[in-house]
């Protein structure tokens, strides 16, 4: 099959605790903190690897959190290739509010990447093979824009290196103008924005999506529209995709799953609407799970075969 690489320049060692009640001041009592790995393209890896797939994620690591960080990925069997990194690598505390069910996330600033290391970081993508899916997902760090990332985009694509590109805002905006993006997962928001116009009538959606591929600019547009599943378009046509109903316990880590997901359909030659069923039924397990958790295989199939008979 064919490889899957990710790269996140912004990763994170992520922490989730619970707590009875949140209020100012006062000494708030915590459970013990769950770690997992954090960042984009890390958890993009993440979702491949636990439904079965390979992915092997690309990223710096620096200091105890870093070494924190690629612990724990090894004892999950996601493989990976790092770049030292002279700052540490970030840590978000996500708190789970029991008597509210109120989720709070502190998302910290991403570590500096330096210029030697972003180098780094462009050899290793640069070496992969000719046909190789990679997946640039999560935010851009401090101090490096958007013309990096638009730069390592075009040498990726002129090594013959097909790009994912999952983020938002400039970043999303500047790697769609490279053009020929194999797969970019915008929100019905981010979407607005990329099209600059209010969409809000039904089909608002699905002809800005149109529009993106019709440009040139990426093959495939899915967008994700929360309980109501996601819009799939790519040259052929269009596919919308709704889940059961599903109690939420979480947000977090369903638009990664969803990525993971469909990344490992397109690796296998899958058909839009099937992508985009497995993209939905991962995002919908994601959610399942409290705190930062990501998709379960077990889940994930139950979902999948719940949208393939209906």
């Amino acid at each position: 099959m064919v490889g899957i690489y990710t790269l996140t320049l912004a990763p994170s060692l992520d922490s989730a605790t619970v707590t009875p009640q949140i209020y100012p001041e006062g000494k708030l009592r915590c459970s013990a903190p769950l770690f997992e790995p954090g960042g984009g393209g890390i958890n993009v890896a993440r979702a491949i690897t636990f439904l079965g797939g390979e992915a092997t994620a690309i990223f710096p690591a620096g200091g105890a959190t870093g070494e924190h960080l690629v612990s724990l990925l090894a004892h999950e069997q996601v493989a990976t290739e790092t770049v030292k990194a002279q700052d540490w690598t970030r840590q978000n505390l996500h708190v789970h509010v029991e008597t509210s069910g109120e989720q709070y996330r502190f998302v910290m600033p991403g570590a500096a990447v330096l210029e030697d290391e972003f180098q780094q970081l462009e050899q290793k993508v640069l070496q992969l093979s000719v046909g190789t899916i990679l997946v640039i997902s999560g935010s851009l760090p401090p101090g490096t824009g958007v013309d990096k990332l638009v730069a390592l985009i075009r040498s990726a694509q002129q090594q013959g290196i097909r790009c994912v590109v999952d983020s938002s805002g400039d970043a999303l905006a500047a790697a769609l103008e490279v053009g020929n993006i194999e797969l970019v997962k915008p929100n019905q928001k981010e979407l607005s924005a990329l099209v600059q116009r209010d969409l809000t009538r039904p089909d608002d959606v699905r002809k800005a999506a149109e529009e993106i591929v019709r440009s040139g600019k990426a093959k495939r547009v899915v967008v994700s529209l929360g309980p109501q599943g996601a819009l799939g378009v790519d040259a052929n046509g269009s596919v919308q995709l709704v889940p059961p109903p599903i109690k939420s316990q979480s947000t977090v880590g369903a638009g990664d799953s969803m990525v993971g997901a469909m990344t490992l359909k397109l690796a296998e030659g899958a058909s839009l609407e099937d992508m985009v069923r497995y993209g939905v039924a991962a995002g919908s397990a994601a959610t399942i799970n409290k705190g930062t958790r990501l998709c379960s295989l077990e889940n994930t199939n139950t979902i999948y075969d719940y949208l393939c008979r209906n």
